[in-house]
Parts: C-alpha cells; structure tokens; sequence
C-alpha cells in the first residue's frame, strides 16, 4: 500500500513540474510575439518599416526633379537661343555671298576693272562676312577701293580699318571721319569711289 502511495506521489511531482515548464514556455511566447508585433507596425507600434524614409526620398525626388527640371529648361531655352541665332546667322552669310555671285556674274569686267580678281573680291568678302553678316557686297567693294585710294597718303585708312568701323555698326563717312579724314574729305573720297565702281560695272 505503501508503494502505491509512493508511487502516486511521484507521478504527481512529475506532472506538476511539466505543467510549470508549460506555464513559462506559453508566457514566454506570448512576450515576444508582442514585440513582434509591434515592430510589425501594429497600430499602437508606429509606422511600418521604411514607411519614413520612403516618404523622404519621394520629396527629395520631388525637389530634385523640379530643379532638374528647371536647369534642363532653361539650358534647352538657352540652346535653341544660341542655335537659332546661329542659323539666321548662317542663313544671312549664305543670302549674301549668293548676292555677290549675281553680281559678279553680271558683272564679269568689275573686278579686273577695279585691279584685282573675281576671286579675290569673293574670298575677301567670305573672310569679311564670318565677322560682319550683315556685311553688303557693294559696302566691301567700295571698302576694298577706298583702302586702296586712300591708304598711301592716310596709313590709317585700310580696307580692313573700314570693315572694322562697319562691323561696329558706323557707315563708311562715319568710319572714314574716325580715321583722320574730314566731313568733306570723306565725302569726296565716297564720291569717287561709288563713281569707279559704276564705271567698272559699264564696262
């Protein structure tokens, strides 16, 4: 009888011992599976993971792109400025070097007339168009002569110092009176000039 009551009692510790290992293994879970959740993004736990720092790189995104933005514009605007300016540039030079190659070839005795050559006036007048586009054939013509007129008893008068002051936006009178030639002067050598080439256009 003994035994048997022996025998209960260590059935008992033994199967109290298991339910308290099973009480600390259960609270044991219930603990980490809260912190699981909360760092899950439970309500109560914060936003999810990355929720933050998504939300910082779509603004930085947003910011940039709008300066990005802006830059590309405004270099674009810049661009197609240089780019137009160019063209009409290009488009002016072409309209008068054609100019002058109707004129020379109405014109075939013109330059021999006025002691040089057809190619001579055309490369010349090419040269004198890369920095004056809006620089006339007949203005280089009359410049050309003027230089060769006027050159020996006035060194400052050349054909290069009067295409200068025509670049600058001065006439041939203005420009010759800023190289040491009076009002009359100049308006004289013009007269002479603008006669020689009519008659070398005559013949």
């Amino acid at each position: 009888m003994q035994k048997t009551i022996k025998m209960f009692a260590k059935f008992g510790l033994v199967f109290l011992l298991m339910a308290g290992l099973q009480v600390v293994v259960s609270a044991q879970g219930r603990g980490h599976g809260g912190g699981g959740g909360s760092s899950a993004g439970s309500p109560g736990g914060g936003p999810p993971s990355g929720v933050g720092v998504g939300r910082g790189i779509g603004n930085s995104s947003d910011s940039s792109n709008g300066r990005s933005d802006t830059g590309r514009g405004t270099a674009s605007d810049r661009s197609n400025g240089r780019s137009d300016a160019g063209l009409d540039r290009a488009r002016l030079q072409q309209q008068n070097s054609q100019q002058a190659d109707h004129e020379l070839r109405d014109h075939p005795g013109m330059a021999a007339n006025l002691h040089t050559t057809a190619n001579d006036l055309r490369s010349g007048y090419q040269a004198a168009l890369a920095t004056n586009p809006n620089l006339k054939f007949g203005q280089f013509v009359a410049a050309t002569r003027l230089g060769a007129n006027l050159g020996a008893k006035n060194p400052n008068i050349t054909t290069s110092a009067i295409l200068a002051g025509l670049a600058s936006g001065k006439s041939i009178g203005q420009t010759l009176q800023n190289l040491g030639l009076s009002k009359e002067q100049a308006k004289d050598a013009q007269k002479q000039t603008d006669n020689e080439i009519k008659d070398a256009k005559r013949s």
